[in-house]
């Protein structure tokens, strides 16, 4: 399901702006809506900034799916987004990254990995 046509059945009370007095509700209704579609509000929070290798890939794999990953990253890059996975992307000190690398040190023998 295309995300215009889920915005188009939120209801709205008639055309013009959305209403005021139920901003709340409306904002309600429609995470409920889009929590199904997209993966960052259906699973752990705490995937999208893992420090494991593992589980920033599976992120990554999620978001793949996700019909929101144009916006995602486009805002994350205009934020500058200090580190994470946002638009299917890794994100380390404001920039993206190839593969997030793993605490501790690095191997001084390359080859031996």
């Amino acid at each position: 399901m295309r995300l215009s046509t889920l915005l188009d059945t939120v209801n709205q009370g008639g055309s013009g702006p959305w209403p005021t007095s139920s901003t709340a509700t409306t904002n309600d209704q429609f995470d409920r809506m889009v929590a199904d579609l997209i993966p960052c509000r259906s699973h752990d929070a705490e995937l999208w900034f893992a420090e494991r290798q593992a589980d920033v890939e599976q992120a990554k794999a999620l978001c793949r799916g996700c019909p929101l990953i144009e916006g995602c990253l486009a805002g994350a890059v205009e934020r500058a987004e200090p580190w994470g996975v946002w638009g299917g992307q890794v994100f380390v000190g404001g920039v993206i990254v190839a593969t997030k690398r793993g605490r501790g040190r690095p191997r001084k023998d390359a080859s031996a990995a």
